[in-house]
Order: C-alpha cells, then structure tokens, then sequence
C-alpha cells in the first residue's frame, strides 16, 4: 500500500533503533505528562530516549470519519484470550504475514464531551489469514503446532495449556467467550472476563500501539484478518488513558466485503466459515468499521468514544 501512517508516533529521529524496546509502560507513563510536549523515557536495556510526538496526515479520511461519527460510549467487549503487552510502539503491524492491505484509522474522542482525546494510547491485535494469534500459535491453532509464516495453521478449539505450552488466562480455553448476559457497555469492566495471556512464543505479528494526536486519531497498516470457529471476523483492540485501560473493544466488517475478501489468496485456502456477523455473541452494528477501497487494498475507519474519566457516562 506504500502508506507508513504513524499517527501521533515516537520519532525515529530521537529514538533507539529497534524501537520494541521502549515498552507500553514506558510510553503510557510519558503519556501521563504534559500533552504536546516530548518525554524521557528508559528502554529494556537501560538506557534513555527521548519521545518526540508529530502528527501524520490524515487527508482522505474525513468523509470516512464523518460517517462513523457517534457521540454514544463504545461497547465493551472481553478482550479475548490472546491479549499481552506486544512492547511494540509501530504503525506497520504485519511483519511477515500475507494478505490484503489494510489502513485503519481511528479516531479516540471523549464519550461526554465528544472532543478527541489526544495523547491516548490505542492497541490493536487480531489473527492472520489462517486464524493464528502471535504470541499464541500454538494455542490458537489448536493443533500444539507453531503456524509456519505468511499464514497460519487452520485453528479449532485451544487447548487449556500444560507444560511447556503456556497457559491460557482465566475464563477458560474458548475463544472470545462472554460471561452470562452478553456484551455489557459498562466502561468499568475494562478487560473483560479475560485476564492478559503470558505470550507461549516470540512471534508478535499483527500486534502494536501507537499515539493519538491533538485530533485523537491513529493509524495502523495491517492486512484483512481472517477467521476462525465461533467468532465473526474482527480486530482487537484497546485504549489506555494515563494507566488506566479506559476501553476494550473489537471492530467488525461488513460481511459484503468479507466475502470478497476471503474469495482471494492467501484466504481462500481456507473454507467451511461457521460464524457470520448476525451470529456471533459480541457483534453489534455499532462495531462496523466503515470501509472503502484503497488501491490493493481497503482503508477503515471507526470512532471510538472513550469514558476517559472512567466515570461511567
């Protein structure tokens, strides 16, 4: 796609080489300081950098933004089994996985106020296009076997973990499932029922976090996420506010495009999709992201209306 949006990113000119290094506390903490202004950080390896904030564009977007504007608080969902800290601070999440290209936008605003939040940290995580997780290959493809690169091994049901296999959090080894009553709105149940997974290898593919600008906007470059049993197609994500996790929640797509999508490579090596948008425990309307072509690929966008003073409301 050519595309390198960073949104609110961490300078390349000031920062280390390699810059996974620098992990989400680090950055969540120099979020925490005055907005606008660059921090210090200290990196794994003891050293310090500074983080320098700049705005990247975000021409060709206001009409997407424009049609999923809301000023209503976005649904909380359970984070899933397949969430940790990934220490990636990047825009270009795919790494080595094939599939096709996808821009997504979002844009963090206040859900009381309806104002962008800016200096808000926003995650995003989600399975490639054979349903495999990093950091949970094994345990994602329900086979105790690693997925090779570019597309992982068909999934089915987790194992519960053992020796040598990592375990999967609280809640049990299904996937994305919800307690009794369904999703709920309510801010304060941030994670979920799910407690964060302790990563089973070093893979981190379709994994990373970037910073919101004074618009509250971010951009990530990813590829069209496939599927798996019992779940809708869907991205992963969450936003931080100081330390604070103020939203968990998962972006849908419309099932039109989805199709489309998966009648391509390397998607449709795969058949026999069980679970569609108008069938999953999770999905609501208010979840779809609002999509349109991008050269070979697609560009999305979505607004998030956070509770940032975790107030409820």
């Amino acid at each position: 796609m050519g595309h390198d949006h960073e949104g609110r990113r961490v300078s390349r000119r000031t920062a280390l080489a390699g810059i996974g290094t620098i992990g989400l506390g680090a950055l969540l903490a120099a979020c925490g300081e005055q907005a606008g202004t660059p921090s210090t950080v200290t990196t794994s390896t003891g050293s310090t950098t500074a983080i320098s904030p700049t705005t990247a564009a975000t021409s060709g977007l206001e009409d997407l933004f424009a049609g999923a504007n809301t000023c209503t608080l976005t649904q909380t969902t359970t984070q899933g089994p397949y969430y940790f800290d990934a220490d990636k601070i990047r825009s270009d999440i795919r790494e080595d996985r094939e599939g096709v290209p996808l821009r997504v936008a979002i844009k963090v605003q206040d859900s009381e106020t309806c104002t962008p939040l800016p200096d808000t940290v926003v995650e995003i995580w989600h399975c490639d296009a054979g349903g495999i997780y990093s950091g949970a290959e094994s345990l994602s493809s329900g086979s105790g076997q690693e997925g090779g690169p570019g597309v992982g091994t068909p999934p089915g049901t987790p194992p519960t973990g053992g020796p040598g296999q990592g375990t999967l959090p609280p809640g049990g080894p299904g996937r994305d499932t919800l307690p009794p009553g369904g999703p709920s709105g309510d801010p304060g149940r941030g994670g979920g029922d799910m407690g964060d997974l302790s990563p089973v290898d070093d893979k981190r593919y379709l994994r990373g976090a970037q910073v919101t600008g004074a618009d509250g906007i971010v951009q990530f470059v990813t590829i069209w996420p496939g599927w798996y049993r019992g779940r809708t197609v869907h991205i992963h994500a969450m936003v931080h506010v100081g330390g604070a996790r103020v939203l968990t929640t998962q972006v849908m797509f419309d099932e039109t495009v989805n199709t489309k999508v998966f009648e391509s490579q390397p998607y449709a090596q795969r058949t026999g999709r069980d679970t569609f948008n108008d069938g999953d425990n999770i999905y609501q309307p208010s979840m779809l992201m609002k999509v349109t072509r991008e050269g070979e690929g697609y560009v999305g966008a979505i607004v998030f209306s956070a509770d940032s003073d975790q107030d409820k409301t």
